[in-house]
């Protein structure tokens, strides 16, 4: 059975939202634990809010630092969890995901091919761990507050929910690489 893993940027008071803005560092160790995300991952599990921002951006990337990211994203297929999008047809390989969540994603993660990854998607991520349909959590805490009224990963009214620390490193950037599983 594939497994289904979601890496996220956050910052120390839980920020996920908007990365861009307070990130202040991309290290070597931070490239290599998503490369290695790509390396073993074929399928991208995406939110809607995340689908409409990157399918506007990533298929126009054909070159730079950015365009081995770009033809991975583009060439590979897509499923995105919307209840406000009616179509995805506008980034190819893309599939939006009708009816109920679990079955949908039950049926990936029993189909053939490597992992699925979730790509941004916080809000999709609380979700599925909510649903224990999350296998991996893997989290790049970066030493910074990033405050201003921004989205948190977890929200005050999120259940209580136990999850296992299976590996964490520090980046020579001081962002730590914390990897958990949900505990079953």
């Amino acid at each position: 059975m594939r497994k289904l893993v979601s890496g996220l940027f956050v910052s120390l008071d839980g920020v996920a939202q908007s990365p861009d803005q307070w990130q202040f560092a991309f290290d070597k160790e931070m490239g290599a634990s998503l490369a290695g995300t790509l390396e073993s991952a074929d399928t991208i599990l995406l939110g809607g809010v995340t689908f409409t921002e990157w399918a506007g951006y990533w298929p126009t990337v054909t070159e730079g630092e950015d365009a081995g990211f770009a033809k991975w994203i583009n060439e590979s297929p897509k499923y995105v969890v919307s209840s406000t999008l009616d179509s995805v047809d506008g980034w190819a390989n893309s599939t939006l995901i009708k009816g109920d969540l679990v079955t949908a994603v039950n049926e990936l993660k029993a189909g053939e091919g490597k992992d699925i990854t979730v790509a941004g998607s916080p809000t999709l991520v609380r979700s599925l761990l909510e649903l224990d349909l999350l296998d991996e959590l893997v989290l790049l805490i970066h030493p910074v507050v990033a405050g201003e009224g921004r989205k948190k990963l977890f929200t005050d009214d999120f259940p209580l929910k136990k999850l296992d620390l299976v590996s964490a490193r520090p980046t020579s950037s001081g962002v730590i690489i914390a990897t958990y599983r949900p505990a079953r």
